[in-house]
């Protein structure tokens, strides 16, 4: 097939890198209270989280400007405020404590906290002990050390209710306020490895007593997400049948979601394994909750009536579930294709939401009809003629197993690109690496289908979303399996005659940045490639990461010191000799995960060996970059990069 003589960087598109960055406004956190919804929203052009209410169909914004709300708690944090009575409590972005807030106009934060060596995060509101439930991250004698507590609204009074365990989450208290949930775990595990499901009674002085561990004592489960249903039973999400799928407390035992039609409460027998868990008669072999990288994730809700409202996960898409008690099962809002943060009350259904062809949204969903009405964002930037829409491709890979990817052709009504040419292509890798890509509206995309390059977004093997024998496919294997499945990719869209080989590029950030500079270094294939803030040498992360990571480089590529062979055969930076290819780097200057140093290590490297290299550092971004005007620049700067690199 011919391949275009018109240069890439020429091309007409109304789709700037601004409107990109301006594109990736998001929302989170979505709270039924106060008469309406609450949820946070990101602002690219104020570079923050600011809270906002909805009631009486109209939004108000309840933060004042230049004041963001975000837990840090394991550096990714979530669950950062809760509604509390005839206001709401939240994390401040800048110094982790909690501020009451109410909603009058004009009201300002007032600390509720006032540890300084401390952040909060997963934040619950517990009615019948009128306090704030949190997870506490302390920093002690250079020791990190993590705690479920509460705070009294009260007094402010603060009571340290788990200890002992390296990691908590999602504390949750019975309505009655007679028994207390949570989900903990301990290093070496990561939180989609393994985990423990706990409960404590409350006893008639308000203490706890004794931890009983409900599920996950023998280590090879990963449970998320516990809650006391209406009826007071406690349900969770647990991939012990190899997805994470609901299960319930019955009778004493656990319980997974029944099948269309079977009788669950009736008295008839389940089949006990000896465990407390039932053989599974399982719904759907789909996931249903994303990796648990952030606290305060909601993907599935018990309903009052015995069922469910469930985020499944079908071969990358998102579906929208209600399931009544007897096994039926409804589909809501089709035309969306992720769906986050589940919010209920009488009238409605609330969720996060994306699609293809717009971008983030707060839905509310009538209960009765399924009619949706956009709350919030939804926006079409792109007209049909100019938005490329994904496709789901399965191919093979190594080991005879598969991946799956979302290919997106280029898409621009304005340019005269003949139709039997094979664009070049750019294939995006996400981050985690345990974490996934989705079929939405991604502005970066767009970006580069806008000007004549197709894009293949790829779940590798290790994505999570696709059950856990997927997600651990990834043990001791990365930098290698997920560069194997980036080049066989490639492949199969040659040999479909959708792209051109020759001219193919890598790019990721974080990890993502790490699996990009393997496949430089280590495959003969891609063009050139860009890495932003990615690693390049994982033993140096390993020795200044978080505690929340600090085990995962271990689980990843495998011991420091019995495996010391494969982590220098998978080590870029020891091997920046073998990339030909020109790389452009894009770095925070206050980035914690991945240091400067590391990225300017191995530009240093290349530059030594007269491979072209770009770097450009953002002295006031941290590991994952905010500011509109950051986000713009990286996106025009690696754009011009690659076309130099066709013309």
């Amino acid at each position: 097939m011919p391949v275009s003589t018109q240069p890439y960087g020429s091309w007409p598109s109304r789709w700037s890198a601004g409107d990109a960055a301006a594109a990736s406004r998001d929302f989170a956190e979505l709270r039924v209270g106060l008469g309406g919804l609450l949820w946070l929203q990101f602002d690219p052009q104020e570079a923050g989280c600011s809270l906002w209410l909805w009631r009486e169909g109209e939004p108000q914004r309840l933060t004042p400007p230049g004041h963001s709300v975000r837990s840090r708690v394991y550096e990714y944090g979530g669950g950062a405020f809760c509604v509390v009575g005839d206001g709401v409590v939240l994390v401040d972005e800048e110094d982790q404590q909690l501020y009451r807030l109410g909603v009058a106009a004009g009201s300002v934060p007032e600390a509720l906290t006032a540890r300084s060596h401390c952040r909060y995060g997963d934040l619950q509101f517990a009615p019948a002990w009128n306090a704030v439930l949190a997870v506490e991250e302390s920093r002690e004698q250079n020791r990190v050390i993590h705690r479920l507590v509460d705070l009294s609204l009260a007094d402010g009074t603060r009571r340290v209710l788990a200890e002992g365990a390296d990691f908590y989450a999602a504390p949750r208290l019975s309505d009655d306020g007679r028994r207390l949930a949570w989900i903990e775990w301990d290093r070496p595990e990561l939180p989609w490895t393994a985990t423990r499901l706990c409960l404590a009674e409350v006893l008639a002085d308000g203490s706890l007593g004794d931890r009983e561990v409900l599920a996950g004592a023998a280590g090879d489960e990963s449970v998320q997400q516990p809650g006391f249903a209406a009826d007071g039973r406690l349900r969770c999400l647990t991939d012990r049948a190899g997805w994470w799928q609901p299960w319930a407390e019955q009778g004493g035992q656990w319980h997974p979601a029944p099948e269309a039609g079977h009788p669950l409460d009736n008295g008839t027998a389940l089949s006990s394994t000896g465990t407390g868990w039932s053989e599974p008669r399982l719904m759907a072999e789909a996931d249903h909750a994303p990796a648990p990288w952030q606290l305060g994730t909601v993907s599935h809700l018990p309903l009052e009536d015995g069922g469910w409202l469930l985020a499944r996960l079908e071969e990358g898409w998102g579906l929208l579930v209600e399931r009544a008690a007897d096994g039926r099962e409804r589909r809501l809002a089709a035309e969306f294709s992720r769906f986050r943060q589940l919010a209920s009350d009488a009238q409605h259904f609330y969720c996060i939401t994306a699609a293809p062809d717009r971008l983030p949204a707060v839905l509310a969903i009538a209960r009765d009809s399924g009619r949706v009405h956009v709350l919030a964002g939804g926006e079409r930037p792109l007209s049909a003629e100019e938005l490329s829409r994904p496709a789901s491709i399965r191919f093979a890979t190594g080991e005879g197993e598969s991946a799956q990817a979302f290919f997106y052709p280029p898409r621009n009504a304005a340019c005269a690109v003949p139709a039997d040419e094979r664009p070049p292509l750019v294939v995006f890798l996400h981050g985690g690496p345990t974490s996934a890509c989705y079929p939405v509206f991604d502005p970066r995309i767009q970006f580069w289908t806008q000007r004549g390059f197709a894009v293949a977004d790829l779940n590798y093997r290790g994505s999570s979303g696709f059950g856990r024998a997927f997600r651990l496919r990834l043990a001791g294997e990365w930098g290698r399996i997920e560069v194997e499945d980036a080049c066989a990719l490639v492949r199969r869209l040659g040999e479909a005659g959708l792209i051109d080989p020759a001219r193919a590029f890598v790019r990721g950030a974080s990890a993502g940045g790490y699996t990009a500079l393997c496949a430089l270094a280590f495959r003969d294939l891609f063009r050139g490639g860009a890495s932003l803030y990615g690693v390049s040498d994982p033993l140096s992360l390993r020795r200044v990461t978080h505690k929340f990571e600090g085990d995962y480089l271990d689980w990843l590529i495998g011991d420091p010191e019995r495996d010391a062979e494969r982590y220098r055969q998978r080590t870029p930076l020891l091997h920046a000799g073998r990339i030909e290819a020109p790389v452009i780097f894009f770095q925070g200057g206050l980035d914690a995960v991945v240091v400067p140093e590391q990225t300017e290590a191995m530009v240093a490297a290349l530059r030594a060996r007269g491979v072209p290299v770009e770097y450009r550092l953002y002295p006031d971004e941290r590991h994952g970059f905010r500011q509109a005007a950051h986000l713009a620049d990286a996106l025009e700067r690696e754009w011009r990069f690659y076309v130099d690199l066709l013309d």
